[in-house]
């Protein structure tokens, strides 16, 4: 058997392997119809230094055809004007109060806020997302009860975002169908408090993946969808140092979480990919599978984000990227961080 063949076979068999994680990037269909369900939404947005974000969160709120029954932004000790953004727009403002020991000062924010909030279902979303048009009622649509996370479809508007390409593929395929995101999680009252509410995980960074295992405890069902169509967010619009720090903190603490079947299959994906890079230099053949798994690259990234063509087909840029970053922050880095002005860690 020649090197052609067996280069062909190997990156074939991982290829075909990897096909299950562009099936976990597809939006599920959509349930039963939601008529009067948003009267029974409460929206918490945590919201610190959010001057940028807000306006666009709460216009794509405003313009939705059902309306939740009201926006909570709970102003985390701001200093660019984000409650007043916010009171302009016809949110409802609230000061948590002064951060108490142990808690991280986005998960107080939450808890403040589901405190205040008076609907039976409740929402917490980070202040970097907006809606699609009609994307509330289509998030309701595929509610079925307990917690339902919705990871947002990515917008990137500048070359060096393309960072973020692997991330998001890992990150959604990791956490589909059962897990919990951190940015959009919608659940109901009861399942919130029997949990423990966010008091359970007061200290965490990735508070919602933590969070998942203590609903499902409870007797609550967990269960995440991407967002293409329905929520997007622009990640770290404030330059490639932000992006490094953000996908730093608490990443490999987040893979670590995640069943074993699936870190197999993402293992097998990645190791596919560094054979697709190294195959072309063993035989030209080779370039046979860079192509098959770029084309790949290409499809899954549609389906995370509006990232080019171009990022998917030269792959091995994103994939030394990652690996760098991940090998970072399987370190101290992935344990300490710091963010808007806070000392993180992960447990």
């Amino acid at each position: 058997m020649g090197p052609e063949l067996i280069i062909c076979s190997l990156g074939g068999v991982a290829w075909l392997m990897s096909l299950g994680l562009l099936r976990r990037l597809q939006v599920p269909a959509s349930g039963a119809g939601t008529r009067g369900m948003a009267r029974e939404v409460s929206i918490v947005i945590p919201a610190r230094n959010e001057a940028r974000n807000l306006p666009l969160l709460l216009e794509s709120i405003a313009i939705q055809s059902q309306q939740p029954i009201e926006v909570i932004v709970v102003d985390d000790d701001s200093s660019d004007g984000t409650p007043e953004i916010a009171s302009a727009a016809g949110a409802r403002v609230i000061g948590p109060g002064p951060l108490p020991e142990g808690w991280r000062g986005k998960t107080w924010a939450c808890a403040r806020g589901a405190d205040e909030a008076r609907g039976r279902l409740l929402m917490f979303l980070d202040a970097d997302c907006r809606f699609e048009p009609g994307g509330l009622e289509a998030v309701l649509r595929r509610y079925a009860g307990g917690a339902l996370a919705v990871c947002p479809f990515h917008v990137v508007e500048r070359p060096y975002e393309w960072g973020s390409a692997i991330f998001n593929i890992v990150m959604v395929a990791s956490t589909v169908p059962h897990g919990l995101f951190g940015q959009c999680l919608l659940i109901d009252r009861e399942s919130y408090q029997k949990a423990g509410g966010y008091e359970a995980v007061k200290g965490n960074i990735l508070e919602n993946v933590n969070f998942c295992p203590r609903i499902r405890a409870t007797g609550g069902a967990t269960s995440a969808m991407p967002g293409k169509g329905v929520l997007n967010f622009r990640m770290y619009a404030g330059g490639p140092r932000e992006m490094i720090e953000g996908w730093t903190k608490g990443f490999a603490a987040g893979v670590a979480s995640t069943a074993g079947s699936t870190v197999a299959l993402i293992s097998v994906w990645i190791s596919g990919l560094i054979f697709g890079m190294v195959a072309p230099f063993v035989t030209p053949w080779g370039w046979c599978v860079y192509g098959a798994f770029a084309l790949l690259m290409v499809a899954m990234l549609r389906r995370v984000g509006n990232f080019p063509m171009v990022a998917g087909l030269l792959y091995p840029v994103l994939l030394v990227f990652y690996l760098t970053v991940f090998i970072r922050s399987l370190g101290p880095a992935g344990k300490k961080a710091t963010w808007k002005g806070r000392s993180l860690h992960a447990p």
